[in-house]
């Protein structure tokens, strides 16, 4: 009954309605997670398994990923304050810029190890491989399914989501190496598959390493497109032209633009307003969160070479 009343107004403000559950299933999955992964790597030690480190690795990296996006959620709700205007939403996407080098350098380390026992390939207890890894499998399988219902209202929840789910998948070919090992004795297979999981963790690496570098430097985010963003703004009434428009990521779920747009000479200032609301309510359907608009009259932007408009467009 208490938290009936919630569900009414559930549009407006659902993050916090979601965020509990969230906040568990996140605490759940990076507590699981962890625990296989000091064990799944220790095993590998112990037996000199690489596709078993190599996993240990790929399963660090989800721990790494879900902390961050536990990180984002928590962060969206800092104040804040004089010296950090924008709070510290920013951090998640500095962390992943730090997992993304650490993990390709572990990568490297491990796929040079796999190349070195494939040429020289050691007896291997393959039952025990397979053991370890079925376990990954119901592990992140389990923290996979924390995730379903609500992987579609957030990209960190969805990425959550099918990273754990590669995982089990991976987990999964895991279990079949050590099996095929256990009964031909083929121990090259064991570097081999740390190979394969080496290269899936660049491959899903490389693109988190792309995108954080570019929105730490302030880059036009993956998900914006600036061509649809010109063509929306064009298409709002009373705008005539637009120009120097700046779009950056503000968190990993929020993105912001400043942007000047032209108007009529004769626009009556409730005119001008009702036209920067249809502009933020048109960016807003295109995921930018935080508008800052500067309007200025045809007159003025005619006679400033800079704004880059040829007067034959504002007509």
């Amino acid at each position: 009954m208490a938290h009936h009343h919630t569900d009414n107004h559930d549009h407006s403000h659902h993050h916090p309605v979601v965020l509990t559950h969230i906040n568990r299933a996140f605490i759940v999955g990076i507590v699981l997670n962890l625990l296989f992964v000091v064990a799944e790597a220790a095993a590998g030690l112990y037996v000199h398994s690489l596709s078993l480190l190599s996993d240990a690795g790929h399963n660090l990296a989800d721990v790494g990923s879900l902390a961050l996006s536990l990180l984002a959620f928590r962060l969206l709700k800092v104040k804040a304050n004089e010296r950090y205007t924008y709070g510290y939403r920013k951090t998640p996407i500095l962390t992943a810029l730090f997992n993304s080098v650490l993990l390709l350098v572990s990568v490297g380390a491990i796929i040079f190890e796999s190349i070195q026992r494939f040429m020289h390939p050691e007896p291997l207890p393959g039952k025990t491989i397979a053991i370890i890894a079925a376990v990954g499998i119901l592990i992140n399988a389990g923290s996979a399914v924390l995730f379903m219902r609500d992987k579609e209202k957030d990209i960190n929840i969805k990425s959550a989501y099918l990273h754990l789910l590669s995982d089990a998948l991976v987990s999964a070919a895991l279990v079949i190496g050590g099996v095929v090992i256990m009964y031909t004795g083929w121990y090259w297979l064991d570097p081999a598959l740390g190979i394969i999981v080496g290269i899936v963790i660049l491959y899903s690496t490389w693109g988190l390493l792309r995108e954080s570098l570019r929105l730490s430097m302030d880059g036009v985010p993956n998900n914006i497109d600036l061509s649809e963003v010109k063509e929306a703004a064009l298409k709002i009434d009373g705008v005539k032209a637009v120009h120097h428009i700046h779009v950056w990521a503000m968190s990993t779920t929020e993105n912001a633009m400043t942007v000047h747009i032209v108007i009529a000479d004769n626009s009556t200032p409730l005119q001008e307003q009702s036209i920067k609301q249809s502009f933020r309510h048109a960016m807003l359907h295109l995921n930018i969160q935080h508008v800052t608009i500067e309007t200025e009259p045809v007159s003025v932007a005619e006679n400033h070479p800079a704004c880059g408009i040829e007067p034959e467009k504002m007509k």
